[in-house]
């Protein structure tokens, strides 16, 4: 099913097009598996909502969070994105060490072929045993597809296999992706990762009762657009959604940005591993020698887990080289491997200067892990977000382009994109 509309399908459209998508279906259990609130602009949840309040009276219904390795979600969390109809007990947690069973591997040959010799490694495949249990009949993943720094455009089996995958998956997956670099992947199909995730689906999971329910999503402010609605598990659904999102999320700029502002919004970004979309969804349009300012009010750590916040405060964001240097010399990085990759997405590898507007992160804190610091108060008082408007534009003089939300899109000029 593919429902698609400019200026944005309808709460009654949307309402409908998730009606026909089960119309007749009678599980005996459902199993969903939106984002988090991380993806707060994803239209997911409130299409999750649909969903459990279509099956609520047919059958049990449980809601997984695809957490991969964020925190689990709150009760607050969880009422600010789905609403209030979903009862926080049919939340389940998936947890990424622990609730895991390998179903089988990605032989190393085919990730060689794939990564053009970068990784030559058999990459184990893991999910979240709920999945392979056989106590659903039904199970769907809702999420957004959008330019993403690992696999290059997000979504579909990802939500599984990184979603709901563990350690394994989730650190040879990231780290795939940063060896054969960020810049070759972003915005793109037919990744070295989306490869694998392909042969995983094909060879592992294509028996299990899975419906993938895609968005294609902007924002106006708070005011979330779904353009594109594509319900089904047919990878050719997949990249009709991956073309509209090119179409609607790619930003293309005729000349570099000098100087970037770029605000997280709250109730997304708390750590800077979810924050540095900041960095790599920005990185491919900053100019040499420019300047990234990010405005980070509640962000509080670095981490969304205690042991990868733990490594990035020890290494720091250093540079794809520096960071391929000490993977091979610390056994403690070598073995999370994601957190590797992630301090290669937040770094600039020195083409511009960082600066991350704080106030629940300490400046020492700030430029332990490689960071300029500025004080979010100082920083608001030039460059409010209540009164800049997306795009370039001039501020006391000074020209920036601002950016509210870099969860929805890619930038780069035109060059850095084929």
């Amino acid at each position: 099913m593919v429902v698609t509309s400019e200026n944005g399908i309808s709460d009654a459209e949307l309402a409908e097009a998730i009606r026909r998508s089960v119309e007749g279906k009678q599980p005996k259990k459902v199993l969903l598996l939106p984002p988090d609130h991380t993806r707060l602009y994803s239209g997911a949840g409130k299409i999750c909502s649909l969903y459990y309040n279509y099956f609520k009276d047919i059958c049990p219904v449980d809601v997984m969070p695809a957490l991969g390795t964020h925190e689990a979600m709150s009760p607050e969390a969880c009422r600010m994105f789905f609403g209030e109809d979903i009862p926080y007990e049919r939340i389940l947690v998936h947890n990424w060490k622990k609730d895991m069973v390998k179903i089988g591997e990605v032989p190393a040959e085919f990730v060689s072929e794939v990564s053009e010799g970068l990784v030559r490694d058999k990459i184990d495949v893991e999910v979240n045993r709920r999945l392979v249990s056989g106590e659903y009949d039904l199970i769907l993943s809702i999420g957004q597809v959008v330019p993403h720094e690992v696999v290059g455009m997000a979504n579909y089996s990802k939500n599984i296999f990184v979603g709901c995958g563990g350690n394994s998956m989730i650190n040879s997956s990231h780290m795939l992706g940063a060896f054969y670099g960020m810049e070759r992947i972003m915005g793109k199909d037919f990744s070295p990762v989306r490869k694998v995730f392909d042969y995983a689906e094909e060879h592992f999971i294509s028996h299990i009762p899975l419906t993938y329910v895609l968005t294609v999503t902007t924002n106006t402010g708070d005011d979330v657009h779904i353009h594109g609605l594509y319900i089904g598990r047919e990878r050719s659904l997949f990249e009709k959604a991956v073309a509209h999102s090119q179409e609607k999320n790619l930003n293309y700029l005729d000349k570099p940005i000098q100087k970037a502002v770029v605000f997280l919004d709250g109730r997304e970004f708390k750590s800077t591993w979810l924050g540095n979309k900041s960095i790599y969804r920005t990185r491919m349009a900053i100019a040499d020698g420019g300047e990234l300012l990010v405005l980070a009010p509640e962000v509080e750590k670095f981490g969304e887990d205690p042991e990868n916040d733990r490594l990035i405060r020890k290494y720091g964001y250093v540079g794809r080289e520096r960071v391929l240097k000490l993977v091979e010399e610390n056994e403690d990085l070598k073995q999370n491997l994601s957190v590797a990759a992630h301090l290669i997405h937040g770094s600039s590898d020195g083409r511009f200067r960082i600066t991350y507007a704080t106030r629940k992160v300490s400046k020492e804190e700030v430029e332990g892990v490689n960071f300029s610091y500025m004080p979010y108060e100082e920083a608001v008082k030039k460059y409010d977000p209540a009164v800049l408007k997306d795009g370039e534009q001039t501020v006391c003089g000074e020209k920036i382009f601002y950016i509210s939300n870099p969860a929805l899109g890619l930038w780069a000029t035109k060059d850095k994109i084929q």
